[in-house]
């Protein structure tokens, strides 16, 4: 079956002066999927955002955004799109029913009482309705912002740091959002600074640094080559080299030594190594425990592990401000 890719770049280039903000970015985020675009800061995500969605010109490359191309159709890619960015773009003067009218009018839906209320039931937002803005919890104000961005139903969302400064209750409320989103076919193209985030909700993961893709891949195949880091301690010295040996038997990896914790540890990318499995092996080669783990990498292990985070990075976020 043949793939199609609602946001599709090649080689997109951008300059602030002497920074090179990006320096050929290639994404291809399938239909219907959410892709989170993660990296260190300044490594030209939230430029990657603005050439997206039209508020920047690329320098160079070409890009596609629901059919269109960014450059010589940006009307009709905005038509195609909502933006929800780092800050509430609603009103806080006036009330969460009258913010999400004025979007539709603005937007020229028909029906816009309808479809006001329609997304206020939607977020959970019909009880405070026609409270003002400003009276909102942070979590309610994130998701009437939400709703502002659905107001066309774009077949792209751009979701940038979306649950900053959220607390987990309200943080949790938006990822339910953005699930039901996919599940109605919306690609959604996510960055944030939370990779628990990314873990939740991403299909697939675009790493990107220093202008450039670096890594892609699911989750689950990101943490696959970081591999899972596998633990043991003895009570005795004498017995860490037998222990080592076993280690080496199943992850295939050299072992390293903490003898003054009397612990040996290896990296595996075998994921069927479990620590029922880990503690037989030990225990029929006659290896005494006072401890083992098996501990699969997270999203933050993958990030440190992938990225460059060295002092120089030029700081490509703040040019592009």
């Amino acid at each position: 079956m043949t793939t199609t890719y609602t946001v599709l770049s090649e080689g997109l280039e951008k300059r602030f002066g002497k920074v090179r903000a990006l320096r050929g970015l290639d994404l291809a985020v399938a239909q219907g999927t959410i892709c989170g675009l993660l990296g260190p800061n300044g490594a030209g995500k939230t430029t990657a955002v603005r050439l997206l969605t039209t508020l920047l010109r690329p320098d160079a490359g070409s890009a596609r955004v629901a059919g269109h191309d960014l450059v010589r159709e940006a009307a009709a890619v905005r038509r195609r799109i909502g933006v929800t960015g780092q800050y509430a773009s609603v009103d806080g003067d006036l009330t969460g029913r009258q913010n999400l009218r004025l979007f539709a009018r603005l937007h020229r839906v028909r029906g816009p009482a309808e479809t006001a209320g329609e997304l206020l039931e939607r977020f959970g937002l019909t009880e405070a309705a026609d409270r003002p803005a400003s009276t909102y919890s942070g979590g309610m104000r994130r998701r009437l912002d939400l709703a502002a961005s659905l107001v066309r139903r774009p077949d792209v969302l751009f979701l940038d740091e979306p649950t900053t400064g959220l607390d987990p209750a309200s943080r949790n409320d938006i990822w339910e959002a953005v699930r039901t989103l996919r599940t109605e076919g919306t690609t959604v193209l996510l960055t944030t600074q939370y990779l628990e985030e990314a873990d939740q909700l991403a299909d697939d993961i675009v790493l990107v640094d220093r202008g450039r893709v670096a890594h892609t891949g699911s989750p689950a195949a990101l943490k696959a080559v970081v591999g899972t880091y596998v633990e043991v301690v003895v009570a005795d010295a004498d017995v860490m080299v037998k222990a080592a040996g076993v280690l080496d038997h199943l992850t295939g990896a050299r072992p390293t030594f903490d003898h003054d914790r009397g612990a040996v540890g290896a990296v595996t990318r075998d994921t069927t190594l479990t620590l029922p499995r880990l503690v037989r092996e030990l225990d029929a080669a006659g290896v005494p425990l006072l401890d083992a783990s098996v501990k699969p990498p997270t999203l933050d292990d993958v990030f440190l592990h992938l990225t460059d985070e060295t002092p120089d990075r030029d700081e490509t976020e703040e040019a592009a401000a």
